[in-house]
């Protein structure tokens, strides 16, 4: 039988709930989202004289927590359209509605005797074979699905998604003792493939894999940092991005998620793992016990690790809680000299030899740190999971660890590993000892451009399943290479199609990767049917190298940085007029120059988390690299739509004016960045390279002719050109914008417009450009610029005069 998602249903509308229901929303999926009934009414009802029966009120619940999912930061939903894909309702009066879905999601709370009559509801109205799941992260199944029916118990599951959905990307499936296994095979599958996540089969054990895993590192990290003196802002700075965890490292994070919460996971898994030889470990010290007398949850309740106040001076101020006198002090800068020794060292990967050989606190920390982690990831397999890379899998999902504890052992070296595990007085687990004394000195390898991992039952490397549908740069990177320079890598990635991969700091755009950008174009040209420019970095490209326009700038360099432009704009038109197609697979930041990049590639295959936009006016210039010029054509190809042409034009200009930015790729259709009907997104990241190939094999084989130069841009010139400047003057006046801001809004307007024709015309492409590149030249030369462009290389953010 074909199983297909067409409706789910989600019963429980908090926080989870509702994050998931947005997250089935986002994928086009119809949602019925229920929730209970108030059992009184609130002052404001009474005054509109609503009673219990109402449905309004009876609805309450679950529109209010919905209401307030949909306007939280970051929001749940890819767009806000795709809310009206979510039907609320009452379990009281909508509960029959669940005969109608495919999947049926229970999202309560975490109490037995709540979800087994849950349950029980449910199962009065569900049809034989839909599946039924609960988000639960530590409930035995056997206790939820006990006295169901043996349909109900053939269809169920544990799926647990990790908060916020839509952002992390840990799906762990546990299927139900009697689950059948195309239930589990489809779960599993659905996750990865359609809801974008990394999909982990766990074990029924209490807190599965991630959790159990993350909340062992964070006590862990509890009990070492009074052992060790350190503060709580020594413990983010070396267990942030130096390590290749989120910039809310440990104690942030907390705060984010809820001191409370966490405590219940910990709790749970001291109550429930007494066997366990780090249960101690999971008792609580006392500062957290008086955290949690005091209410000091973090976000929620204002105060946790960290406190925002505002100081006498009324500036806003971060203080820390002082873990000793358990009073909040301000926040101070940490500092620590191994980390000095890593600052160019790109990859955290490769720093870890150097943390655990420090001579100061922080190679003591790292030793300490790394040794307990390994000594308990050793020791749950088979207990959690059989497989090792589930474990680095469920951490790298479901806690942003770029690395997972394995791969951070191999990093260090597996022997360097065994001798910091014994160093604390412990010792490596006897499948690890013999894995070393048969010769496997790693617990992952590389072979034929596939990941291996060390699977213990048979004492070799195995192939890791579900790689089939992915390329992993990574793995093929110096196999498949054919070119590189400082600034990419381009690599055969099979079938015809070479993939040009940034390799500069941040993925900037500098001479070197435009070079490299031509060169795959010109490789392609000659021996090859297509050209994708992709990467697997944390982002596709912060834009333009602004240090060398500032040096250029500032040394008045005017006719190299004119050339610089023009080597751009030019890069940019052969993307667009190559003789082979081109692809464009933008993720994570694709500012500036990264948005011009994908708007001339011939298709955009984008991760549905990307951020895109044209933000130079943040640095006091225009976009330079093609992109005004693009979207004034964007604009005029709209008008033969039968568009209002001033109308969509002055969007476009907003777009660049407002440096609007997509929160996700779908918002990037709105504002007119990607191209309904052209571009496609998806939302498993991990297939992006391999379907951007497929789009480019495709293109190719379906006869790709070169393009001929556009020569048919209608530009307004005066009537355009007049409506933009009686608007930035009025702003200008009203303060809303300074000065400065509103001549790079007039440079900007007079490109667009196409100058000060007298009538609407047509022009070239390349009459835009030359407008576009003498704008930004003349941006150059201001001395708001060149400050604004020096504050953003200072701080990494722009001054706004």
């Amino acid at each position: 039988m074909t199983r297909r998602i067409k409706k789910v249903a989600i019963i429980g509308s908090g926080i989870m709930g509702s994050g998931i229901a947005c997250h089935f929303a986002n994928i086009g999926v119809e949602v019925l989202l229920l929730d209970i009934i108030p059992r009184e009414l609130t002052d404001k009802e009474k005054a509109k004289g609503l009673t219990l029966e109402d449905k309004v009120v009876r609805n309450r619940l679950v529109n209010d927590a919905l209401t307030a999912s949909l306007k939280s930061k970051p929001s749940p939903i890819y767009n806000q359209k795709f809310a009206n894909r979510i039907t609320t309702g009452n379990l009281d009066d909508d509960l029959h509605k669940v005969a109608d879905v495919d999947w049926i999601m229970e999202v309560v709370v975490e109490r037995l005797d709540i979800k087994k009559s849950v349950f029980e509801k449910i199962e009065k109205y569900r049809k034989a074979g839909t599946i039924i799941s609960s988000n639960t992260s530590g409930i035995p199944i056997k206790f939820m699905n006990e006295g169901r029916s043996e349909d109900f118990q053939q269809h169920f599951a544990v799926t647990h998604f990790f908060n916020p959905p839509r952002y992390l990307k840990l799906f762990e499936v546990v299927p139900g003792p009697n689950c059948k296994q195309e239930v589990t095979d489809f779960l599993m599958m659905y996750g990865e493939k359609f809801l974008g996540k990394t999909s982990v089969l766990a074990k029924d054990t209490p807190a599965f894999i991630g959790n159990r895993v993350g909340i062992f590192g964070i006590q862990s990290l509890f009990h070492q940092v009074k052992e060790l003196g350190l503060t709580v802002e020594e413990v983010d700075k070396l267990t942030g991005p130096v390590i290749g965890r989120p910039k809310s490292a440990t104690f942030r994070t907390v705060d984010v998620v809820g001191l409370d919460t966490l405590v219940h996971v910990a709790n749970g898994i001291y109550e429930n793992c007494p066997n366990d030889e780090a249960h101690e470990l999971f008792k609580l010290p006392d500062f957290i016990n008086t955290m949690m007398e005091n209410k000091w949850l973090g976000s929620k309740t204002g105060q946790g690790f960290y406190k925002k106040t505002v100081n006498a001076e009324g500036k806003k101020e971060i203080l820390a809680l002082d873990l000793d006198t358990m009073e909040y002090r301000p926040s101070k800068k940490a500092k620590f000299a191994t980390l000095e020794l890593t600052k160019t060292i790109e990859k955290p990967i490769d720093r870890f030899k150097i943390l655990v050989g420090g001579k100061d606190k922080a190679g003591e920390f790292y030793r300490k740190n790394f040794a307990a982690m390994f000594a308990y990831v050793q020791n749950r397999i088979p207990e959690i999971s059989d497989e090792l890379y589930k474990i680095d899998d469920a951490m790298k999902a479901g806690f942003g660890w770029e690395n997972g504890p394995f791969e951070i052992w191999d990093a260090v070296g597996v022997e360097k590993g065994i001798e910091l595990i014994k160093a604390e007085g412990k010792e490596p687990a006897t499948w690890v000892t013999e894995m070393v004394e048969n010769g496997v000195s790693s617990f992952y390898a590389v072979k034929d451009g596939a990941t291996y991992y060390y699977d213990i039952p048979s004492k070799s490397q195995t192939k890791k399943p579900g790689q089939d549908g992915f390329i992993i740069l990574d793995n093929i990177r110096k196999s498949n290479q054919v070119f590189k320079n400082s600034g990419v890598v381009i690599e055969d990635i099979g079938d015809g199609i070479l993939n040009v991969e940034f390799q500069s700091k941040m993925n900037t755009i500098g001479g070197d990767v435009l070079a490299g950008i031509n060169k795959g174009i010109d490789l392609a040209e000659k021996d090859f049917q297509g050209l994708v420019v992709g990467n697997q970095a944390a982002n596709f490209s912060v834009g333009a190298n602004i240090g060398m326009i500032f040096m250029m700038a500032v040394e008045q360099e005017y006719y190299e940085l004119n050339y610089a432009i023009k080597y751009f704009q030019d890069t940019m038109m052969r993307m667009r007029y190559s003789a082979i197609p081109t692809i464009s697979a933008p993720h994570g930041m694709a500012l500036g120059g990264g948005c011009e990049i994908s708007l001339h590639a011939d298709k955009v295959v984008a991760a549905a988390e990307t951020y895109m936009g044209l933000v130079e006016f943040g640095v006091g210039v225009i976009p330079g690299g093609g992109g005004s010029k693009e979207m004034a054509l964007r604009a005029s190809d709209s008008f033969n739509k039968g568009d209002v042409e001033l109308n969509i034009l002055q969007e476009n200009f907003l777009t660049i004016g407002m440096a609007k930015v997509s929160t996700s790729a779908y918002e990037a259709f709105d504002l007119g960045l990607m191209q309904k009907g052209k571009d496609v997104v998806l939302v498993n990241k991990d297939r992006q390279i391999a379907t951007a190939k497929a789009h480019a094999k495709l293109m190719a084989e379906s006869g790709y002719t070169q393009p001929p130069k556009r020569k048919d841009v209608k530009v307004l010139g005066k009537q355009a050109l007049g409506m933009f400047l009686v608007g930035t003057d009025s702003m200008e006046h009203s303060n809303y914008i300074s000065e400065h801001d509103q001549k790079i809004a007039n440079k900007l307007a007079y490109v667009m417009a196409g100058g000060d024709l007298s009538e609407p015309t047509l022009v070239t492409e390349q009459y835009l450009l030359d407008l576009e590149r003498e704008a930004f030249l003349s941006l150059c030369t201001e001395r708001k610029t060149l400050e604004r462009i020096q504050a953003m290389l200072k701080t990494g953010k722009p001054l706004r005069n």
